[in-house]
């Protein structure tokens, strides 16, 4: 798959995954599709190499000094550096094993403390541990009960006083649900504001991208 365009990338991961969905396993074709490209096999289509660009907005003029932050998902590491680099200690979890390796062979000077766990399963001891938890673009490749159950988890993981930051891919209520990566409507969106948590701002933008890509940048606190 090395040598193949971006869209039959995506086709791959959207056969792998489909076969994992199958079988109740909904996250688990990360692992051997981080592993593939640990071998030189494949490639993650979503791993561009540099922070999300709406994170790099939110956290602008932002100091993380003695703050903890939790990156959900976090692939290659790229966000998570990003906020290490602006004060915050930074847990940063994938559920594939060789994604964590992969970041921390690209950073092997980091501050980070990568992580293999699920987000449908986080260790206890993260409930309500962490004064900014960033879910970029994991809850959207879920759908049905898994989707929900990783919703409340991610607010879940919000210290008081913390704050929700959710970046994922935007769609109407009456818009075909197309293929995965699943887009969210407004009210999936809004449901991350349960369990004490509030809604700050959502909003909804357009991606530079050709043709523009609509996503839902959504910030949420816990009081």
């Amino acid at each position: 798959m090395t040598g193949a365009t971006e869209e039959e990338q995506r086709e791959y991961v959207r056969r792998l995954a489909a076969a994992h969905v199958e079988k109740g396993d909904p996250l688990g074709w990360f692992e051997p599709l981080y592993s593939a490209a640990e071998r030189g096999e494949a490639l993650v289509p979503w791993a561009h190499r540099v922070a999300n660009p709406h994170l790099v907005e939110w956290a602008g003029g932002r100091s993380g000094e003695g703050r903890t932050a939790l990156v959900v998902g976090c692939g290659m590491g790229d966000d998570a550096e990003h906020l290490a680099g602006l004060g915050w200690a930074v847990t940063a979890f994938d559920v594939s094993p060789s994604a964590v390796r992969a970041a921390r062979s690209r950073f092997p000077e980091s501050s980070v403390d990568y992580v293999a766990a699920d987000l449908l399963a986080p260790p206890q001891e993260w409930r309500q541990a962490f004064d900014l938890v960033v879910e970029i673009y994991t809850v959207q490749v879920l759908r049905g009960e898994h989707r929900e159950r990783a919703v409340r988890t991610a607010g879940s993981l919000v210290a008081p006083g913390g704050t929700l930051l959710v970046v994922a891919r935007a769609r109407e209520e009456d818009e075909p649900v197309g293929r995965m990566p699943w887009p969210l409507t407004r009210a999936e969106v809004d449901a991350f504001a349960s369990g004490g948590l509030r809604p700050v701002r959502v909003r909804d933008v357009y991606d530079d991208a050709t043709p523009p890509l609509r996503r839902w940048v959504a910030e949420f606190i816990r009081p």
